[in-house]
């Protein structure tokens, strides 16, 4: 079972979706992703399987929650810095979303 303090140990932020590409060499169809987190984190790249549910258009200035403080990982050609989170539907990855405007690289607590 996790504790509290596990949990205390990932960093969640708020970031804004800036750029989204196809990322053609994954083994299954992903996004390229350029998202800010603001000052302190600047901007991070990530692959993310959410092309089920979401076209590249719409994702362009949407805000994301994603685990910030995991080691990158090499994702085909893309070097992915954080893990954007969502649920786990039965209509694909849906993002998770703050329901307000908030500022990047606001934590998740």
């Amino acid at each position: 079972m996790a504790t509290i303090e596990d949990f205390e140990k990932i960093e969640i932020r708020v970031g804004t979706i800036l750029e989204v590409s196809i990322n053609k060499k994954a083994k299954k169809l992903a996004y390229k992703l350029k998202i800010d987190f603001g000052e302190e984190l600047g901007i991070k790249t990530s692959s993310a399987q959410i092309t089920k549910c979401y076209e590249k258009e719409e994702l362009i200035g949407k805000q994301i929650v994603a685990v910030v403080n995991f080691p990158p990982r090499q994702i085909a050609d893309v070097k992915s810095e954080v893990l954007v989170l969502g649920s786990d539907s039965k209509q694909g990855i849906v993002l998770l979303r703050p329901t307000l405007q908030v500022e990047n690289g606001d934590k998740i607590c």
